[in-house]
């Protein structure tokens, strides 16, 4: 389906401008002061992520014109699309570090002051040398820079370095050594501080400290240091040796990644030109839009973990509430029997889903137990309940997910974790990333064996469950249950056929059904009849549904679209998309849930899934959604929706493209993650 690319926003900078949204939480003077420097530590790490991913494939494309679209979405070329983003990263890093300058300021106000090894009194000079040479100094390996070298050792990817100088006269050697930040060594440390204040440092000023300690062999008058980091294309490929098994393949394609092509080069913009002209030579690179001189600290991510001081400028966040269905130390196999049982994160705890699996691991009638794990927990107390399963004698079969973009070293750690405890592992399937939620446990009852499901939106991850909306669905629907095992059926023997009745799935039922059901709400709106369609996603950038909702629109079916991230489609556009409207929620909580709601005269069916509705969703990966046949439930979703859809506080009307404008229409406040916490607290078993 052809579709006019000035009818499209540009996916990129669609996705910048929900990094801004990011942005605008941490100008925000009513969210807390140190969650404020968490937001810019988010808003950091999804511009070092899109340089990785988006910035590197479009330069791929550049560098083979045969790959290459004229013409993109929003009508630009490829090279004056990377000019676009080059100047909107430009105006990000000026208003960042305003806004950096600003909170340290206010934070500084309350007592709680980031310094430098310039402003240290005695008492935290001495303990910041003990704690280099206790913590710090066995890590730290310079490398010597030589001006006849032609290159430079190799410097991994997304890694802090400080470039040292030192002088004598009119002589400078130089050096590179890497911060050493790990779980043992924090990047910001907390110091011993006067009466009523908190004194933070950052690790390159304990280390700057140091520095003559460092070097202490070489004879200078004066040494300095400046930071710099390089990002590299995160672009993965396997070699196709069927001799090789997939964990093999990747582990190699991690090892080759990591020397990936920079794609940034980010510096201490003090640094004298001599220096940054020698590391340029020696990494191969030339002055361009890659090269970003920044402030005095890179990795800014680090912001996300700024110590905890205290809980007043912390968000508060109430406490997960349990399911009005689900109750203390019963069992959740016996509820699910009779009703579907619908879980909202983080509203509702995430304990009961790792509690049906840890009663299902030790109930003697369960005998097999299936999963698909994408992302999970640093300590997984999901990957336990699996392990003990398996050593409850449960057959235990688990889908790795291999190529969970930068997660790929952590699932790998799982997949051996778990072959240890003698569970089936599969890790992915040629050619398609699985990214379904889904869990299947077998019970014995009677003479059959009997399917209970678990279908979700959101990783089963129980550090990422709060902090990220998500919904899953608990069923004993049995035709459910044999869709999943014929699924799980598919990823073991990689069956290219397969025909779901109840399930959507992609790369196979997804992307019909749904053009299906807009078709259906096109058809009847043009019979004059109710005709709606509600979406809550976290991408929406496919085309070709793209196209087919301003034919709905233009037909007459009211749109309603939720999109936290990048949103191509044109909102409210005359005699493209009149009846489409849109907003975008940015808060406390990362919107991760997905949502379609169709009006089907009168019916609204409704569907939660794993999928945005991008190309690679419908097209390349294991995808799972499943319609909501429980009409309580159905109602629930509605009032989600509705709830999410008053928004007036954290709201920003898509409309307005990149002022991203709050939604003030003048109603009752409504703050969408509060009001759904106290709807979900409200509700009662009838």
């Amino acid at each position: 389906m052809a579709i006019n690319k000035h009818n499209l926003i540009n996916r990129e900078l669609s996705w910048l401008n929900f990094n801004s949204r990011v942005m605008q939480e941490a100008i925000d003077e009513s969210v807390p002061l140190v969650q404020r420097l968490r937001f810019l530590g988010i808003f950091s790490n999804n511009l070092d992520e899109f340089f990785k991913v988006r910035v590197a494939s479009l330069k791929r494309l550049l560098e083979n014109p045969s790959k290459e679209d004229k013409i993109v979405a929003g009508g630009f070329t490829n090279e004056e699309l990377l000019g676009k983003i080059s100047q909107k990263v430009d105006e990000f890093y000026k208003q960042y570090f305003s806004v950096y300058d600003t909170i340290m300021g206010e934070l500084a106000k309350q007592g709680i002051k980031v310094i430098n090894e310039k402003e240290l009194n005695e008492e935290q000079i001495i303990y910041l040398r003990k704690y280099f040479l206790e913590s710090v100094s066995s890590q730290i390996v310079p490398l010597m820079l030589s001006k006849g070298r032609e290159k430079m050792p190799f410097l991994a990817d997304d890694n802090i370095y400080l470039a040292v100088e030192m002088i004598r006269g009119e002589k400078s050697t130089y050096s590179i050594l890497e911060l050493p930040v790990n779980k043992s060594i924090p990047r910001f440390i907390v110091l011993p501080s006067p009466a009523g204040e908190t004194d933070v440092i950052y690790l390159d000023d304990v280390i700057r400290l140091n520095l003559d300690e460092i070097f202490f062999m070489f004879d200078f008058t004066e040494i300095r240091a400046y930071t710099f980091k390089l990002t590299r294309d995160a672009e993965m490929t396997l070699d196709d040796d069927i001799s090789k098994s997939n964990l093999e393949r990747m582990e190699e394609s991690l090892s080759e990644r990591s020397k990936g092509q920079p794609v940034r080069f980010v510096y201490d913009r003090t640094m004298p030109e001599k220096l940054l002209n020698l590391l340029l030579k020696k990494l191969g690179l030339k002055h361009s839009e890659n090269i970003s001189p920044s402030g005095r600290y890179h990795q800014m991510r680090d912001l996300m973990k700024f110590p905890k001081i205290s809980k007043a400028f912390e968000y508060t966040t109430p406490h997960p509430v349990h399911h009005h269905k689900l109750k203390p130390f019963h069992s959740i196999i016996d509820v699910v029997r009779k009703k579907d049982v619908l879980l909202a994160f983080p509203y509702h705890s995430f304990n009961h889903l790792i509690d049906f699996l840890r009663e299902a691991a030790i109930d003697s009638k369960v005998e097999e137990i299936y999963v698909t794990l994408y992302r999970v927990a640093d300590r997984s107390k999901i990957v336990n309940a699996l392990v003990n399963a398996a050593k409850n004698n449960k057959k235990v079969v688990v889908l790795v997910e291999l190529l969970a973009r930068f997660d790929e070293e952590n699932n790998i750690r799982w997949t051996e974790v778990l072959q240890e405890a003698g569970i089936k592992v599969i890790n992915g399937v040629d050619g398609l990333k699985v990214h379904s939620k889904l869990i299947l446990v077998r019970r014995r009852e009677g003479n059959v064996l009997s399917g209970y499901t678990f279908i979700g939106t959101g990783n089963l991850n129980e550090s990422t469950a709060n902090i990220y909306t998500d919904l899953g669905l608990l069923t004993h629907h049995q035709g459910i249950a044999d869709d999943a095992l014929h699924l799980f059926d598919f990823l073991q023997k990689n069956h290219r056929r397969f025909d779901p009745k109840y399930l959507l799935i992609s790369p196979y039922s997804m992307r019909a059904s749904f053009e299906r059901m807009i078709d259906r709400e096109i058809a009847n709106a043009k019979k004059g009849k109710e005709a709606f369609i509600y979406l809550k996603l976290n991408s929406f950038v496919d085309e070709e549904m793209i196209e087919l909702l301003y034919k709905a629109s233009r037909a007459g079916v009211i749109i309603k679209l939720i999109v936290r991230g990048a949103c191509c489609i044109k909102i409210g556009e005359e005699g493209v998309s009149d009846r489409i409207a849109g907003i975008s929620i940015v808060d406390m909580y990362l919107e991760h849930s997905r949502i379609a709601i169709f009006c089907s005269g009168g019916a609204n069916d409704t569907f939660i899934m794993s999928a945005d509705w991008m190309v690679r969703n419908f097209d390349r990966r294991v995808e799972v959604g499943v319609q909501i046949y429980d009409q309580k439930i159905r109602c629930v979703l509605m009032d989600l929706f509705n709830i999410e859809w008053r928004d007036n506080v954290k709201a920003r009307d898509l409309a307005s493209g990149d002022k991203n404008a709050y939604v003030r229409n003048g109603l009752p406040e409504c703050r969408s993650q509060i009001a759904l916490y106290e709807y979900f607290a409200s509700l009662r078993e009838e």
